[in-house]
């Protein structure tokens, strides 16, 4: 198991000699799906989510023994702008809320069985506004990629993260739109409930914003346009990566957090998968780009890593039809 090394740039990233996919394991597991009591491909997904699960663990019969869940939370100089309807004092309360366990997340994880930190990212020091310059310096943005490395537990067998942040829809759809280009409104929505006005106003400073830095390298636009939590979610990931831990992303914000990663080398989220269908807008076409299909459709939006919670029970149900079922020849059963 190895920790995130210190990075002097971003671009070190690209240098990372970072664990491959165990093509053996897979194997393994695949011809175990084969002997089940079952018709092949009779349990869909679930057969390919327990040989990922097998091929990233480096064992044909992986299990979930430590989940791990982790929310990180930032504030954006970009509220200046009035894109959010709510003041930056939530991202604070919400995060006394998680500690004391009163939020969704809470819940879903004691029922799904993962264990829940909270980390706030300097929450009284919003980042800078990046219609005005980058939202953070690169040694900002390494600090936060650092703290969110350090926050992954080793020994996890999987890593679910999520974030809370006002304003970070806007960060994130600023994040798509410079990392994956389109118009900037088919990246904006509501958010936390914002109007048709607002969302125009959304859409015109993700514009502006991009304008300004979309000119850089995919991973330089994690500092211009993203906030802490933005870059510790990368930090996480790519520290998971190191120790071999697959990664359930949360929605639009979790998939938007990493979209840098992806614009630079899609192979850096090889491990991971995205938990749910966000119902913000810009969801849809950003998983497109990253090649990744949401486990949960439920309509939800609201962030905290609440459909990556939800999605938890769907891998721990693949491992258990996995590593539970008899084979044909174990229940005595007549076999293709």
């Amino acid at each position: 198991m190895t920790a995130l090394p210190p990075l002097r740039s971003l671009d070190e990233i690209l240098r990372l000699d970072l664990p491959r996919f165990d093509e053996a394991a897979a194997r393994a597991a695949r011809a175990r799906q084969a002997q089940l009591t079952k018709p092949p491909g009779s349990l869909g997904r679930l057969e390919e989510l327990a040989i990922f699960l097998a091929g990233w663990r480096g064992t044909d019969r992986p299990r979930i023994d430590h989940a791990q869940a982790i929310v990180f939370a930032g504030n954006h100089g970009v509220c200046a702008q009035g894109v959010n309807p709510f003041p930056q004092a939530v991202t604070g309360q919400m995060v006394a809320n998680f500690q004391a366990g009163g939020a969704a997340i809470n819940q879903l994880c004691r029922t799904a069985g993962a264990d829940l930190t909270v980390i706030a990212l300097d929450v009284d020091r919003p980042t800078a506004d990046f219609t005005e310059g980058p939202a953070m310096t690169e040694a900002e943005c390494l600090d936060a990629l650092a703290r969110g490395g350090a926050a992954v537990d080793p020994q996890a067998d999987l890593l679910l993260l999520g974030e809370m942040g006002i304003g970070n829809s806007t960060i994130a759809a600023a994040l798509g739109h410079g990392a994956f280009g389109g118009a900037a409104r088919d990246w904006v929505g509501p958010g936390t409930g914002a109007d048709a006005a607002r969302i125009a106003l959304k859409a015109d400073v993700v514009a502006r914003g991009v304008a300004r830095h979309g000119h850089r390298p995919p991973l330089s636009l994690l500092a211009a346009l993203g906030g802490r939590e933005q870059a510790a979610i990368c930090g996480a990931v790519l520290a998971a990566r190191l120790a071999r831990i697959p990664v359930l992303l949360d929605g639009f914000i979790c998939s938007a957090a990493v979209a840098p990663l992806a614009a630079a080398d899609p192979a850096l989220l090889d491990h991971c998968l995205v938990g749910h269908l966000s119902g913000e807008p810009g969801h849809r076409a950003l998983s497109a780009a990253l090649g990744k299909r949401p486990i949960l459709d439920l309509g939800m939006s609201l962030g905290e890593g609440t459909g990556a919670a939800l999605a938890l029970g769907v891998l721990r149900g693949a491992l258990a039809c996995h590593n539970g079922m008899a084979t044909f020849a174990e229940a005595g059963v007549s076999g293709a």
